[in-house]
């Protein structure tokens, strides 16, 4: 029989406290209004954690036989209710499941404070179901057991499953030695790492649980805070450690604890005879309480590079590194440079230091650490050589081909790294493979489910798709959580999308508080430029430049220059596009701002200078599929239509056809996206061919999601209207001129695209 609950008084899970006594439910402390009927099936289901409850079961104990209703929309009606208080989906269910023709299934564990010091609920129900129905000759048998410690032998052989996940807390350091702080906790972490069985929650989930509890994301994770913390993030174990120096030897010590109930799980020590042998010492030990938690010693063997071979011999070096995984990224870039001056060959940093600066758009700088790190890829573990791998061939090469199989491999051996599946996530977005970008970052939200990035990449690649109600989606749940601090950018762009100026402004306003401020500027530049703005654009892209000049990013700063330099291009304002590209002359060693400033200088009319780009962009990157395979063949055939050659064009741009949806800039910065679909229109416009080009124009209006708020997603319909009135389908025509005219009702008056589009629609039958 089932257990009264109400003799719990207070139930947790994740997050969310559910008081039976009071019928509340609460997050965080906060009462979530939930009204009678979804809270009884929550109880229901509260008292079943992880097994099947059958409709039927909900319909005996929540609706009497007497009670004359519809129950099967009843039922479903509360379980919608539910899920909504909860924040949880059908489709990707994080609490509550559908089992089809079945019922339902809680999916994590609950725990209760007022039952044995945070007991399981599930260890309770079975309690008291079994208490007054075991027969005395078992009793006397289970009394013995314990007395003889073989229940207690045999709750602390329980191994884990490749299910469970792991808080790491901090070392107890006795040595008096401040070098081991922080510094052997990362070293534990690196040497788990490797293991394809075992899961650490990351230290992004680790500090929203802190957030939380009310405690400093910075504390330091004594055995009593990680044990929480476990409990809250639905892990199974706390793996604790601690150093003492004994004489002249220094002594270690890994426990993994059950967090729920306390039992020791597994223990290992090793020892030192100096402070030089302690990274040594470590990872034996690592290797010992791997294999006691229940992973095979075939995975152990194969995957266990010694700790001074896979990160540095250098505990100086190792602290600094662990310093810098503390914090956000661009503040982590003195930490890392620091580990590399005390070890000019520690590939992870070199690794990290690529990866900080690729997140402020630094490709140069994060592609000549990334190179270093491919060259010291020998002295890390399996895991990180392979998304080293990775990293170089998608950021320093650009063969996203061989990135591909290097994530891929790394996906298939360690499924539940987020790493590899964020860069295949990345890459697909690159080919315009958005379906299965999309499956790939939302498992990185599913390893990662309090991670800010995950979170804006998954909103992000809904926006791709033109899904903008689940991206909106999306950037609320990252927000209610407190998530949303990378959310600044893609919450503008979907903003945009649903033409909500009030929040893109919103967004421009908070810029300087997110540190996307010059981003945030870039993308308000391209959105007044959308509206027929371009002197209010200027001065947009100006701050935006200025803004990543104080910031450090020079190269970032550049490529606004040069999207302020191909607008004018665009607009017809080639006097203006030529002098901005004189200001924003190359060389260039980033692929990016080299295809903007090539095209910048083809809407300027500049061949002769098109074509000495194209050529050295072609001899500087070779391997790079978007340089070759979407930007060289869009630049060729700008090259050929301002040669009156638009068969040419189209031959050139055949190449681009499989990747030509992509979104091929490193980063969140949309302004490459489609080029070669509108460069297409240009060229059949240009060979007389209406009803294809109509076709390549209606393309781009097709991806909004895509194209956002560039220049070419307005003049879209301008070239529409033009393509159809080439076809002599005068009612098409007018109404995409109309289109257009009314995007730019307020526009500035003396563009000169404006001033073309006013006459042609004037001369329309």
């Amino acid at each position: 029989m089932a257990l009264d609950m109400r003799s719990f008084g207070i139930l947790r899970f994740g997050t969310f406290e559910v008081d039976l006594r009071a019928g509340e439910l609460r997050k965080q402390g906060k009462r979530i209004r939930l009204q009678e009927q979804p809270f009884q099936v929550l109880t229901v289901l509260l008292q079943h954690p992880g097994q099947v409850v059958t409709r039927e079961e909900l319909r005996n104990q929540n609706w009497p036989p007497d009670t004359f209703v519809d129950f099967d929309n009843s039922l479903n009606t509360a379980i919608n209710k539910l899920r909504e208080a909860l924040g949880d989906s059908a489709d990707n269910p994080r609490f509550i499941e559908t089992l089809p023709r079945r019922g339902y299934r809680f999916l994590v564990p609950v725990t209760s404070p007022d039952r044995e010091a945070s007991a399981s609920v599930g260890t309770a129900l079975a309690r008291g179901v079994k208490r007054w129905k075991v027969v005395a000759p078992i009793a006397v048998v289970l009394v013995s057991a314990v007395v003889g410690g073989l229940f207690w032998r045999s709750r602390q052989a329980r191994r884990l499953t490749d299910k469970d996940t792991v808080v790491l807390a901090d070392f107890v350091n006795s040595t008096a030695d401040p070098v081991f702080d922080g510094t052997l906790r990362e070293g534990l972490s690196v040497q788990l790492e490797q293991s394809p069985f075992l899961r650490l929650v990351s230290e992004e989930g680790i500090q929203q649980t802190l957030q939380m509890m009310g405690q400093p994301t910075n504390v330091r994770l004594t055995p009593q805070i990680a044990r929480e913390v476990c409990q809250r993030t639905n892990s199974t174990a706390v793996l604790h450690g601690s150093i003492a120096l004994i004489g002249n030897r220094y002594n270690l010590i890994l426990k993994a604890v059950n967090c729920v109930s306390g039992d020791l799980l597994a223990s290992t020590e090793a020892q030192a005879n100096d402070k030089s042998g302690v990274l040594d010492a470590l990872s034996k030990a690592a290797s010992g309480i791997r294999t006691k938690l229940g992973e095979s010693l075939s995975t152990v063997q194969k995957y266990n590079i010694p700790l001074e071979q896979a990160t540095t011999p250098s505990l100086e070096a190792l602290q600094a590194f662990s310093l810098g995984g503390r914090v956000d990224f661009p503040a982590s870039i003195p930490f890392f440079q620091r580990a590399i001056q005390l070890d000019p060959d520690f590939a992870m940093a070199y690794d990290q230091l690529g990866g900080a600066y690729g997140s402020i758009g630094e490709t140069v700088l994060d592609a000549e650490n990334t190179r270093k790190a491919f060259e010291l890829r020998g002295r890390t573990s399996a895991l990180e050589k392979l998304a080293i791998e990775g990293d170089y061939y998608r950021g320093v090469t650009g063969n996203l081909l061989n990135a591909q199989r290097s994530y891929a491999l790394g996906e298939q051996v360690y499924p539940r790294e987020p790493a590899f599946r964020g860069g295949l996530g990345t890459i697909y977005m690159a080919l315009g493979q958005h379906e299965s970008a999309l499956k790939e970052h939302q498992a990185v939200l599913r390893l990662l489910p309090y991670d800010s990035v995950a979170y804006r990449f998954v909103a992000y690649t809904y926006l791709l798709l033109g899904l903008v109600e689940d991206a909106a989606a999306t950037a609320r749940e990252a927000r209610a959580k407190g998530l949303d601090s990378a959310m600044g950018p893609t919450a503008y762009l979907i903003a945009f999308y649903r033409n909500d100026a009030d929040e893109m402004a919103r967004q421009v306003v908070a810029a300087d508080k997110t540190g996307h401020e010059d981003l945030l500027l870039a993308l308000d530049a391209d959105t007044a430029a959308y509206f027929g703005h371009p002197g209010r654009a200027r001065e947009l892209s100006r701050q935006a430049a200025n803004s990543a000049k104080r910031a450090g990013e020079s190269e970032v700063s550049t490529t606004y220059e040069i999207v302020a330099a191909l607008r004018e291009g665009l607009f017809g304002n080639t006097d203006k596009a030529r002098e901005q590209t004189r200001a924003a002359a190359p060389p260039f060693r980033a692929g990016d701002p080299y295809y903007g400033f090539a095209l910048a200088l083809a809407y300027a009319g500049n061949a002769n200078g098109v074509q000495r780009l194209v050529e050295d962009f072609n001899k500087r990157f070779p391997e790079d599929t978007t340089a070759q395979f979407i930007y060289l063949p869009t630049l060729r055939a700008k090259l050929a239509l301002l040669d009156s050659n638009p068969q040419q064009a189209l031959d050139d741009l055949e190449l681009a056809g499989p990747y030509e949806l992509g979104a091929p800039a490193l980063g969140f910065y949309n302004w490459p996206n489609l080029y070669p679909v509108y460069v297409r229109g240009e060229a059949y416009l240009a060979a007389h061919k209406g009803r294809e080009a109509a076709s390549e124009f209606q393309r781009i209006l097709d991806h909004r999601g895509i194209v956002l708020n560039e220049p070419i997603g307005v003049l879209a319909h301008l070239q529409l209207g033009r393509a159809c009135a080439m076809q002599g389908d005068t009612t098409k025509a007018r109404a995409a001129y109309n289109d257009f005219l009314t995007l730019w009702k307020e526009a500035d008056p003396d563009i000169p695209i404006l001033k073309q589009a006013k006459a042609e629609y004037a001369m329309l039958p």
